[in-house]
């Protein structure tokens, strides 16, 4: 109702060590920096994996491995970076640069001028295709019921999809001869 009021309690914050910053690569082919960090109890869950966004986040906030860290669940759910303790920053902790070649192909990768996004130019980099392949079994997308992450990784790493039309030429041998499957 309008006359109502409704207040939200700020956001928990926690301080930890960040140990490295690992680039994962998407579905796009959009390398994403990912914060690894020391474990810490934050908001009900343990933490070790912080979104740093893109390379220019990284840049503007000066994250830098090594650094003591403030973190916090954005929306009480993704844990994210808001800021470094420069307090406690030593003198090992050196400016992070980001990857030129792919971290999973080694492709090239670029970022276009005026964009936030660096990204793989290897259309058939194992990553993309994972990713691809997840997202069109997703819920979103095609509603695959038990086709989740873990079982496209084996399927991918096996050698029997390549690209998503590979999913239709799957049979029930192909699969229960998987780790962890059976008919």
């Amino acid at each position: 109702p309008r006359w109502a009021m409704a207040y939200k309690f700020e956001a928990e914050q926690a301080r930890t060590r960040l140990i490295a910053i690992d680039v994962q690569v998407g579905r796009t082919g959009a390398l994403t920096p990912t914060a690894r960090l020391e474990p810490v109890f934050l908001a009900g869950t343990t933490v070790s994996n912080a979104s740093l966004h893109n390379e220019e986040e990284v840049a503007r906030k000066d994250i830098r491995v090594g650094d003591w860290v403030w973190i916090e669940k954005a929306g009480e759910i993704i844990p994210q970076v808001v800021a470094v303790d420069l307090k406690a920053r030593g003198p090992e902790c050196a400016p992070w640069t980001p990857p030129e070649t792919c971290p999973v192909c080694g492709a090239a990768a670029v970022k276009p001028a005026g964009e936030a996004v660096r990204r793989c130019t290897n259309l058939s980099c194992p990553a993309q295709i994972r990713q691809r392949i997840e997202h069109f079994c997703s819920r979103g997308a095609m509603d695959i019921q038990g086709l989740g992450p873990a079982l496209v990784e084996q399927v991918t790493e096996v050698g029997l999809v390549h690209e998503v039309a590979d999913l239709y030429g799957l049979c029930t041998a192909d699969l229960a001869a998987l780790e962890r499957m059976g008919e």
